[in-house]
């Protein structure tokens, strides 16, 4: 069965610690460790495209088709601002989601807060576009979207929790630096002015 690619707003880890060794350090606390390459901190989760757009369809009852919904998201994503690339801290791992995620926490500096909040701002008005009443409703309700939790908690996945607590652990300090925005799957979008 294929697996359609989520599409997320991200920033790229270039770099934990000062060596190589400071990451691998964490495969003692967590199983599974994921690779260094790869390893992200979402900003905005969008989800699979079709299924946003099938949300947005049964939410205005077909007064926004389908395909009328992927041109203008293609569109939307493609005119974000993009966040130059910044550094932050990680102090403690936590137990994510329903508990299968350990991840890193992150401080990261205050523009990088408001540009997240200025994502969220403007998928509030993206739907608006797209006709959709009761945004926070459809936002909490999208299977698409997946929101869950109102308050964003920059923090990048590395791997599954060796231990069932959920209570957050502390670590060594590590610098993280990270590279500019970018859309995770943009290749996979259709052309914005298909269909």
């Amino acid at each position: 069965m294929l697996t359609l690619p989520r599409i997320t707003v991200e920033v790229p880890v270039l770099g934990i610690g000062s060596s190589p060794s400071d990451y691998d350090e964490l495969g003692t606390h967590v199983d599974a460790l994921r690779r260094r390459p790869g390893l992200h901190l979402t900003l905005l989760h969008i989800g699979v495209l079709d299924d946003f757009s099938r949300d947005v369809a049964d939410w205005t009852n077909g007064i926004t088709s389908n395909a009328a919904a992927t041109r203008t998201v293609v569109a939307w994503l493609e005119a974000l601002p993009v966040l130059p690339g910044f550094s932050g801290r990680a102090e403690k791992l936590i137990v994510l989601g329903g508990g299968n995620v350990s991840g890193l926490e992150v401080e990261v500096p205050g523009h990088v807060r408001e540009f997240q909040v200025l994502l969220v701002r403007a998928l509030h008005e993206l739907l608006d576009d797209l006709l959709v009443d009761n945004v926070d409703d459809f936002i909490l309700s999208s299977r698409a979207l997946g929101f869950r939790y109102p308050r964003w908690t920059p923090h990048i996945a590395v791997g599954r929790p060796k231990t069932r607590t959920r209570e957050p652990l502390k670590i060594e300090p590590l610098a993280v630096d990270f590279g500019s925005s970018r859309i995770r799957n943009q290749q996979f979008l259709p052309a914005a002015g298909a269909g």
